[in-house]
């Protein structure tokens, strides 16, 4: 390997943390908000209202899913399905519930859950990058899909 390919490398894995640690929060604040702050009920509430589908199921496994999909993806662990899956989430979001506002979040719009969506959608592809557990305990011991 090249020093101006290490170089590259080394910064790619380095946006990639950056990434990861703010998408991953940011995810995980919005499950925590959900399991702890609006609770379980309240957010099948608000699905229900929203119009979700199976609101009763699709509410605690979307809170699950980013609470732990998001501190997953801080500690750069299984980051390429669970990059998916938050992907998959937030595009659901911006159909059954933001697209019809239109862009802004100020009015409800799909802004925020797209970036959230694209963000994941990039770590999917990408993977975590060197700065990761994926990197140290599983590359070269899992299928590319998964590291």
């Amino acid at each position: 390997m090249t020093n101006t390919t290490a170089s590259a490398s080394s910064a790619s894995s380095l946006g990639l943390l950056v990434l990861r640690i703010v998408v991953g929060a940011i995810f995980a604040a919005h499950g925590a908000q959900k399991i702890f702050e609006f609770t379980i009920p309240g957010t099948i509430g608000s699905f229900a209202g929203m119009g979700v589908p199976l609101a009763e199921i699709a509410a605690p496994v979307v809170a699950f899913l980013e609470l732990i999909g998001g501190i997953l993806l801080i500690l750069g662990l299984l980051t390429r399905p669970v990059g998916i899956l938050l992907a998959v989430d937030m595009l659901v979001a911006l159909v059954l519930v933001h697209l019809p506002a239109g862009l802004w979040v100020t009015a409800g719009g799909y802004e925020f859950v797209a970036v959230l969506g694209a963000a994941a959608l990039a770590l999917a592809l990408t993977g975590a990058g060197r700065y990761s557990i994926d990197a140290a305990a599983l590359r070269g011991r899992a299928p590319a899909w998964l590291a």
